[in-house]
């Protein structure tokens, strides 16, 4: 009998752009429902909005891809990615 490991992983990303007065934190959270990870978004006073997500890795990379695949990709001119510790005291997804 063999179970399978799930790895699970968290990323910070730091999006550039147009990303700030166009729904993008409010788009990002209803994006998160159809996956099964945890975090939070928030704008930064610089302009940029910032995205925590964890989850097991393959979830956490396809919630990332489907939000530059979405209406949201033509708002982003940057993206900077970054792996962090697990994330704690986090359930759900929200915006900060």
């Amino acid at each position: 009998m063999c179970c399978s490991l799930f790895l699970m992983t968290a990323k910070q990303i730091f999006y550039t752009g147009r990303v700030q007065g166009v729904g993008f934190r409010f788009s990002i959270k209803q994006l998160a429902k159809g996956f099964e990870i945890t975090g939070w978004v928030r704008n930064l006073p610089d302009g940029r909005v910032e995205l925590q997500a964890m989850g097991e890795v393959e979830e956490v990379e396809e919630f990332i891809r489907e939000i530059q695949d979405s209406h949201l990709g033509g708002f982003i001119r940057e993206i900077e990615q970054f792996p962090i510790s697990l994330l704690e005291n986090v359930s759900g997804f929200l915006i900060n």
